[in-house]
């Protein structure tokens, strides 16, 4: 456990240093969207190109990880809906509630896979993105149109707007020129790695500065059931269906970690476009990202040792 909290405490020491430049104005507010931009649009692309297109993609098992991340988010939403009355008084908070128990921070989790793990794992990282992310996507429009009533959300645009994300997208590129037997030829390898080594601190640092301190002083009950769905259930929901389907530790630790990880910071875009409680959106994703700092190492500490 020693081990995987040495190998986190770098990671979210770049989240606390992208509170401290908040904080401070520096450089200034409008570089930061700019910066996260870049990121989301070629930063983190790359890095995933670079790792995908040379992985060894024999060793993802990618039937079982499917299958384990596909049976974790069906259960956990039937859960999360079938509690609807204890977690939530209104539709809007409900649907923050819902956004804060199943979605994930992609920043945090490769940031902690490439600490953690080689490029192996960086694969079935991959492979658990192109899956969650989609997936994500229609089940939190599919919970708006219910439980908001609003007629704005839609799966056509929702799926129209997936099939266009850079991450999914740099996904399919870097398993085609893998698969193809293409890779990165020439300088493009070097260079992608230069790029991918800028990724990982930049994106932590945007995760830092997107927090919103002051929303945790309302911090009332569907904020710790978000908290515990997300960081505590849905991790050990992962874990037990992993060991169920066999796969190997280190694969069912790079899924529980996914699943263990804070909500992410779109969630709250979401919630302003569609009707959600934006206040308490705002409280998940910061109080998630803090407290995830202590359990994510005790998660993945506690899960090696329970097997072995």
């Amino acid at each position: 456990m020693w081990t995987t909290l040495n190998a986190l405490g770098p990671v979210f020491l770049v989240i606390v240093l992208g509170i401290v430049l908040k904080r401070l104005a520096f450089p200034a507010a409008s570089f930061w969207p700019e910066l996260e931009r870049l990121i989301y649009y070629f930063l983190f692309p790359a890095m995933l190109v670079a790792r995908l297109s040379q992985a060894n993609l024999s060793e993802v098992p990618v039937a079982p990880v499917m299958a384990t991340v596909v049976l974790t988010l069906v259960l956990m939403s039937a859960l999360i809906i079938l509690t609807r009355p204890w977690l939530a008084s209104t539709a809007a908070s409900f649907t923050s509630v819902y956004q804060g128990g199943m979605r994930f921070n992609t920043y945090v989790g490769l940031a902690v896979v490439a600490q953690l793990y080689g490029d192996a794992e960086i694969a079935l990282a991959a492979v658990i993105i192109a899956v969650m992310i989609p997936l994500l996507n229609v089940f939190c429009v599919l919970i708006f149109a219910f439980y908001t009533g609003d007629d704005k959300p839609s799966l056509g645009p929702t799926l129209k707007a997936l099939s266009r994300n850079p991450l999914i997208v740099s996904c399919f590129i870097g398993i085609a020129l893998n698969v193809m037997g293409i890779g990165l030829p020439g300088w493009s390898a070097p260079f992608a790695e230069m790029i991918a080594r800028t990724a990982l601190p930049l994106g932590l640092m945007a995760v830092g500065v997107g927090l919103n301190l002051m929303a945790l002083r309302e911090a009332h009950w569907p904020l710790l059931c978000a908290c515990l769905l997300k960081l505590i259930v849905m991790p050990l929901v992962a874990a037990l269906i992993a060991t169920w389907l066999g796969l190997a530790v280190d694969q069912r630790a790079v899924v529980l970690l996914f699943m263990a990880l804070p909500t992410a910071s779109s969630a709250y875009i979401l919630a302003r476009q569609l009707g959600g409680d934006t206040d308490l959106m705002a409280a998940i994703i910061t109080a998630q990202t803090l407290l995830a700092m202590v359990t994510l190492p005790l998660m993945l500490g506690v899960s090696y040792w329970w097997w072995g």
